[in-house]
C-alpha cells in the first residue's frame, strides 16, 4: 500500500495556495472544479501531495488539534527569516531535541499545524 495525499478543506483557496506554494514550496499539479461552488487543487510532485478543497456549500472547516503536516527544509534559520518577512508567526519552537534535528511549527491559513524540520 502507498500513501497518496493529505486533504485539507480550506476557507480561502488563494490564501491557502499562497502558503503552500510560497512557504512549503509545493507546485500546482492540477486544479479543477468538479461542480459549481467547489474547487480542488492538488499540489506537489513525487511522494509529497496535498489536496486542497474549497466547498462553498459547507460551513467553515475545522482542524483537528492533534494533526500536523511535516515538511523538510534545508535551514530552519533561513525559513524563520522568510516567515518573518511574510508576517507568518511561529507557533512553536525552534526545538532541537538532539544534534540531528531542529524544527518549528506554524499555522497554515486554516489553522492546521505545519511542522518544518531540518535534518542536520
Amino acid at each position: 500500500m502507498k500513501f497518496c495525499w493529505s486533504t485539507i478543506t480550506v476557507k480561502d483557496m488563494e490564501e491557502s495556495l499562497g502558503f503552500y506554494q510560497g512557504v512549503a514550496g509545493l507546485e500546482i499539479e492540477r486544479r479543477f472544479s468538479p461542480r459549481e461552488g467547489m474547487e480542488i487543487v492538488f499540489l506537489g510532485k513525487g511522494e509529497t501531495k496535498i489536496e486542497l478543497i474549497r466547498n462553498g456549500f459547507e460551513k467553515e472547516p475545522t482542524m483537528g488539534n492533534g494533526i500536523s503536516l511535516g515538511f523538510e527544509t534545508e535551514s530552519i534559520d533561513g525559513l524563520t527569516k522568510m516567515l518573518e518577512e511574510k508576517g507568518i508567526e511561529i507557533a512553536g519552537g525552534p526545538f532541537q531535541p538532539n544534534q540531528h534535528i531542529k524544527y518549528i511549527f506554524v499555522l497554515d491559513p486554516n489553522g492546521l499545524r505545519i511542522q518544518f524540520v531540518e535534518n542536520m
